[in-house]
């Protein structure tokens, strides 16, 4: 591989970093609005978590959970490692 691929990779790792790392600043900020739903939804009175609110409430909470997983597998995934063998 020659040096201006290896620069544009390495200007992409730092990139991929930076990434990462708003990535794990938004999860915290979705886990924190997915437990202030949970704990509505737990406080709900058992009528209510029985009607659509309450299975309003429980899809939020799904739906942010899922929103929680792939934010967390970006985070988790070695994009940095895979790039720098390409590089080797």
């Amino acid at each position: 591989m020659n040096n201006d691929r290896r620069d544009a990779i390495t200007k992409i790792i730092e990139r991929i970093s930076e990434m990462q790392a708003m990535a794990a600043s938004i999860r915290e900020e979705v886990e924190t609005i997915r437990d202030e739903e949970q704990e509505y939804f737990d406080n709900m009175p058992e009528g209510l978590a029985n009607s659509e609110r309450g299975e309003k409430a429980e899809n939020a909470i799904d739906q942010l959970n899922q929103v929680i997983d792939d934010l967390e597998s970006l985070g988790e995934n070695d994009f940095a490692h895979c790039l720098t063998e390409a590089m080797t």
